[in-house]
């Protein structure tokens, strides 16, 4: 059985933080600016984000994700992402193309205004339980360890990052060493 490494509270202030981060790096750009070629690190799935507008679009689709996961755990149900036939490296490539994709169809300030209401929920998801239910195997969907071991799980990047998603992006030495 999985067991959460982090409290709901530890866990909700990680997530904020790492949208701050990113919503820091982008605040007062223009849609110009926010579509000019930026340098993020890749990370273990190849290269997908070419500007900031990217990356926005990148971690709001595995935050939409997330939070979808989380919610379907609540209602006794496993997200089709946590189907193994999903959880690879090549589909996790086309997930992450097609979601950037996606988003560069979609005006900067709009996606913006997307990351934050999404992110706010995901926050509040994560907020709602207290330490015991975190923890509680019952409160996981069918995933072992309960909804704090998946959020955790779902939440960690490929390579070993817990709720750093953009900080993984932008400043891989400071969140992952």
């Amino acid at each position: 059985m999985r067991i959460a490494t982090t409290t709901p509270v530890q866990a909700a202030g990680m997530v904020r933080r790492d949208q701050e981060l990113l919503l820091g790096v982008v605040e007062g750009k223009s849609e110009e600016e926010l579509r000019t070629a930026y340098e993020v690190n890749d990370g273990p799935l190849g290269h997908f984000c070419d500007s900031l507008h990217d990356l926005v679009a990148h971690v709001l689709m595995w935050d939409e994700i997330t939070l979808a996961v989380l919610r379907d755990a609540v209602a006794g149900r496993m997200h089709w992402s946590l189907d193994p036939r999903w959880e690879t490296a090549e589909i996790g490539s086309a997930l992450n193309f097609g979601g950037v994709e996606a988003g560069r169809r979609i005006p900067s300030e709009l996606l913006l205004h997307r990351y934050t209401k999404v992110g706010a929920a995901l926050v509040a998801e994560i907020e709602r339980y207290d330490e015991s239910t975190w923890a509680d195997p019952s409160t996981g969907g069918g995933y072992d360890g309960g909804i704090g071991a998946l959020a955790e799980y779902v939440s960690t990047t490929p390579d070993g990052v817990l709720f750093g998603h953009a900080g993984r992006h932008l400043f891989p030495k400071a969140v992952s060493g």
